[in-house]
Formats: C-alpha cells, sequence, structure tokens
C-alpha cells in the first residue's frame, strides 16, 4: 500500500494488491475520518494501523463513496466508527454486497474474515457536512458510476474525493452514462486543487479540465461505436473490434485493466440505450 500526504492533515492511500483503488484521511486533534477502505483485509489494516500509531487518532467516522467491494468491505475493521454513506449505499449493502461477500469467501480465503458493516448515518440528496477539526468536509451525492455514489470535498483544501465516478476510465457496468457525464461537467466549476479517483493517480489542479474533456470524449467515442454497432446483424462481433486505444484511453491504465473494462462499457453502454444485450454472431459461446 502507498500513502502520502496532500495537504495538512489530509492523506491518500493507494492499493498495491487491486487495480490501484484509492482511500483518503482527514484528521483532527482528536479523531480520524476515513473516506473508503481499500479491496483487501491486509491493506484495510494496514491503513488503520498508519492511522493510530503515527496519526495517533481514532477513527470516528468512515465515508463510503459506493458500495462496491473494493471500497467498503473494509468497514468492518473499524468497529468503532460511525459509517456514512448514501441511502441507496445501505440499501445495496445489506441486499448485494452481502450475497456477493459470500460468494467470494468461498474462493478467496482472505476474505472469510469480513463483513459487511452498514451506514449507519444516510442521505439521499442535497448536501451533508462533517466537521474534522478545522476543516469542513462536505458530501453530496455524485452519480454516474452507480446510482449511490457520493463524493467527498475538503472545502479548505479544495480536495474532492470523488469515487468511481471519475476514473482515469470511466466505468458504466453498474451505473449510467447520463449521471456519468452530468457529474464529470461539475468538475472543472469547482475549484479544485486536487481530484482523487476511486482507482489511479492523484490529479493535479491544472491537469483537471483535460483529463475531464478526455472521459468525456469517451464516453462520446464509445456512444457512436455502440450506436455504430447497433445497425449491424452482429453488434458484439463489432464492438469486439473497437479496443480501448480506438476511443483515446490506454490499456494500461488501473493496472492493466483497462480493455477489459473497456469491453464491458459498450455492453452495458448497449444494454443501457436499447435495452437488451447485444448479439454475437453463431460461432460466438
Amino acid at each position: 500500500m502507498q500513502h502520502e500526504r496532500i495537504a495538512e492533515n489530509v492523506y491518500f492511500f493507494q492499493s498495491e494488491l487491486y487495480a490501484q483503488v484509492t482511500a483518503g484521511v482527514i484528521t483532527g486533534p482528536d479523531m480520524a475520518v476515513v473516506i473508503d477502505t481499500l479491496a483487501l483485509p491486509e491493506e484495510t489494516r494496514q491503513m488503520r494501523r498508519f492511522i493510530e500509531r503515527e496519526l495517533r487518532v481514532p477513527v470516528r467516522y468512515v465515508i463510503n463513496t459506493h458500495y462496491h467491494a473494493d471500497h467498503s468491505w473494509g468497514n468492518c475493521f473499524f468497529p468503532e466508527a460511525t459509517i456514512i454513506a448514501h441511502t441507496k449505499c445501505h440499501e445495496f449493502l445489506d441486499t448485494r454486497g452481502r450475497a456477493s461477500l459470500e460468494r467470494e469467501k468461498k474462493d478467496n480465503a482472505a476474505l472469510r474474515e469480513s463483513d459487511i458493516a452498514l451506514p449507519s448515518v444516510t442521505f439521499d440528496e442535497g448536501q451533508m457536512d462533517l466537521q474534522v477539526g478545522k476543516k469542513n468536509l462536505s458530501l453530496f451525492p455524485f452519480p454516474g458510476h452507480s446510482a449511490d455514489s457520493i463524493a467527498v470535498l475538503v472545502e479548505e483544501d479544495r480536495i474532492l474525493f470523488c469515487g468511481d465516478t471519475f476514473m482515469p476510465l470511466p466505468v458504466l457496468a453498474d451505473g449510467d452514462i447520463n449521471d456519468t457525464t452530468a457529474s464529470l461537467k461539475k468538475l472543472p466549476k469547482l475549484g479544485l486543487e486536487n481530484l482523487v479517483p476511486g482507482h489511479g493517480e492523484i490529479v493535479l489542479r491544472g491537469e483537471i479540465d483535460a483529463a475531464v474533456k478526455g472521459n468525456l470524449d469517451y464516453l462520446s467515442k464509445i456512444t457512436k461505436a455502440v450506436r455504430g454497432a447497433a445497425r449491424r446483424r452482429y453488434p458484439l462481433d463489432v464492438l469486439e473490434t473497437v479496443h480501448v486505444e480506438d476511443c483515446g484511453k490506454s490499456r494500461v491504465l488501473i493496472a492493466g485493466m483497462a480493455e477489459q473494462l473497456h469491453q464491458r462499457n459498450m455492453v452495458a453502454l448497449f444494454y443501457q440505450l436499447y435495452g437488451k444485450l447485444p448479439e454475437g454472431s453463431a460461432t460466438d459461446d
């Protein structure tokens, strides 16, 4: 696990074990707030030890930007903390999350000590504020990657932890392209110093506009590709020939998972636009 100090009392953590997933920590004089947990218990525990031994404060709050496993299954390793999330995050963790974790435990011994810890403080619209020492955290809905996605703005430092709605490559499999586009268009207006994605490296102030434009361009290109494929007899065959580089993104992004995620994006978008999965030729499985 990598970590670095972004600003006074604001820290960034990144997994070395799974897809460059990120987490954040904001500290005050007598407590810490964790923004998302890491994918595997080993790294989540390592993050907690750093907070308690190096920063010397207890974790009082854990904020989940959304319910996906790599951002929330570590909640259980902060049993004294209050968990905050979108109302739908509570619902999704309680249903989809529990079922998914039970399946994963059968194949991954590292997850057998994990459990689902549900948010006890939730909101579904507007803004929620949380004071941490001299810093104010503003939590607000930031949908796109999933219906329960939120972002967390450290107002004094203009640092935004935006979960997976912004990543080096947008991911739509559990989300909505229109929500993603609307959320991305808000970012350049926020006057940010740093943008912390749910996966990947921190984006600095001078890079934010170009990063947002790159993601919007990517979404435009896959929309064009999906609409073009829909006019063919076997759309899936066509989509499989459209690679992530063809849409302006590198396949090395997100620890080399970009091509796989890109193919899922096009299938998910086809389903969103046409209400069915793209059909492949008779020789396809």
